[in-house]
């Protein structure tokens, strides 16, 4: 028999659902993509229908294993990644969702952090790396127990499961429910028919998730890398509802049915962390900036996690089967593309995302316009949950162009407040930065980005290293690869920009971004 040829990733996302096949050196030879429903039932709440993540995510497997014509014997692993911190609550024996998963952009905690925070936002930090804030999981699955009937009782008695987005994919992957639930089985004897979520196999699947997407949860010790028993006392949350914590690469189990059936399940990384893991940042003092939905700015420190007092936070990077932690400065950022979605979707300013660089280049400048996007509050480096999005500078001189102009170098100031808020934790400048992500196509951004950082920005030949991290980490543990510096041979440089602008043109504009931010704060009260 031959030997497998590919190695599969499942990049389950903010807004869509990929699957990646790649062969041994790293190079896509398939891809299937398909979005997924944004549900926002009140100003300040996102959430995904987790069911429709589950029937995407086993939509696209099936279409880039149909794209080459591989089987199952032509995959070595499958890896993982996802959506951090994005949070569903399921009943173990029926596989049904008890409600919306919650995503990483929901505020609707925000009182609850208060509560929780106790008048310190920080004081879990020293244990979990993390400000409180509702980001994290930890806050949204408290509302949960909380706000639906029965939960708490359910979950104590063990009738209940929570996940971040990879257990909960993982799950179904791995066999589901398992056994017929009670109400399917009389409802097959009364001759009625109950829709089936695909690739539910006879066992059980398995409830875990890895390190990185544990270290999101506002509930693991970063040292001992378990659910720490004060923290879930304080918050609440039973230990049994939570799953088993393991490394980002290990064979956990393999893929219960479909096309994929019987291929090992290998890796599995949060989306930002396996980005890191595919740009091939092993040493520390190396960084990656993804632009995506969000902008994610990681730094590897090495095998100690570094504290930050600059508003970044502190979470695992990767482990692999064996072996210590490797941990990450990290810069979060809500809202950068979403603020490209926002322009398209809510405004009808441009007719597709790839426009807004069309839009943006019939100007010169963003003729004085600043938008700080604080939809969701401002993460790193402020962390400030109250304040909401601002459009500064409006003259009668602004023009569309302006505005779009204005979007873009959103992306790049705010991506300069974390590369400050980092050199200042970590004492080490950037000399360059490693992008990647689907906005670093817009070559217009990706200068200014040199421009207002002043080091160049290097972009490579695979920009969507997300789902190609998740692969490295599969193949890794299945041997197809042996170490991680041998994939350092797969990465290669695709477009480098060099800054361009003035220092003294630079600190203006940065010192009027500054301004604008400032105007952002305080506006829920």
């Amino acid at each position: 028999m031959a030997a497998p040829r590919y190695v599969a990733a499942l990049d389950q996302g903010t807004t869509s659902t990929r699957c990646m096949l790649f062969d041994g050196g790293g190079r896509v030879v398939a891809s299937a993509q398909r979005e997924h429903e944004q549900l926002m039932p009140q100003p300040g709440w996102v959430e995904h229908d987790a069911k429709e993540i589950w029937f995407r995510s086993d939509q696209v497997i099936r279409l880039a294993m149909a794209q080459v014509e591989a089987t199952a014997a032509d995959v070595a692993a499958l890896g993982i990644t996802n959506q951090r911190e994005t949070t569903v609550l399921w009943d173990r024996h029926t596989g049904e969702p008890l409600h919306g998963a919650i995503t990483w952009q929901d505020t609707r905690t925000d009182e609850l952090c208060v509560e929780l925070a106790r008048g310190d936002q920080d004081r879990f930090r020293a244990t979990t790396g993390l400000p409180i804030a509702p980001y994290f999981s930890a806050t949204k699955i408290m509302w949960l127990l909380d706000r639906i009937d029965g939960a708490r009782e359910r979950a104590e008695a063990g009738d209940l499961m929570v996940g971040t987005i990879d257990t909960w994919v993982l799950w179904h992957l791995t066999g589901g429910p398992g056994r017929p639930s009670s109400r399917r089985r009389d409802a097959v004897a009364a001759g009625r028919r109950l829709p089936r979520l695909p690739g539910s196999g006879p066992r059980p699947g398995l409830h875990i998730t890895d390190v990185t997407n544990a270290s999101r949860t506002l509930l693991m010790d970063l040292t001992t890398l378990d659910w720490d028993e004060g923290l879930l006392s304080q918050t609440g949350i039973p230990r049994r509802l939570l799953p088993e914590i393991r490394p980002s690469s290990q064979v956990y189990g393999e893929v219960a049915a479909g096309p994929l059936a019987g291929v090992p399940i290998g890796g599995i990384l949060g989306d930002q962390q396996a980005a890191t893991f595919g740009q091939t940042c092993f040493a520390p003092g190396e960084a990656k900036n993804t632009y995506g939905t969000g902008n994610f700015l990681l730094l590897n420190t090495g095998g100690t996690p570094v504290r930050s007092t600059h508003g970044l936070i502190t979470t695992v990077g990767y482990q692999l089967e064996g072996g210590t932690p490797t941990y990450c400065l990290e810069g979060s950022i809500a809202i950068t593309g979403a603020l490209v979605q926002w322009l398209r979707d809510n405004l009808g300013m441009i007719g597709g995302s790839e426009e807004i660089e069309t839009l943006a280049s019939t100007v010169d400048d963003n003729g004085g316009c600043y938008f700080v996007p604080a939809f969701s509050g401002l993460y790193a480096p402020y962390w400030r949950s109250e304040a909401r999005g601002v459009i500064a500078g409006l003259t009668r001189f602004v023009k569309s162009g302006h505005i779009a102009r204005a979007v873009l170098e959103a992306t790049a100031f705010q991506s300069r407040e974390v590369v400050d808020a980092m050199a200042l934790d970590a004492g080490v400048p950037l000399e360059s930065l490693k992008v990647d992500g689907g906005m670093t196509v817009n070559e217009l951004l990706m200068q200014f980005q040199a421009d207002v950082l002043g080091v160049p920005v290097v972009r490579p030949e695979i920009t969507e290293t997300t789902a190609l991290g998740a692969a490295y980490a599969a193949g890794l543990a299945v041997g197809l690869w042996g170490e991680p510096d041998d994939l350092r041979d797969h990465w290669h440089e695709d477009r480098r920009w060099l800054p361009q602008m003035h220092e003294s043109e630079r600190s203006e504009r940065y010192r009027y971004w500054k301004r604008a931010v400032e105007r952002t704060f305080d506006w829920l009260e």
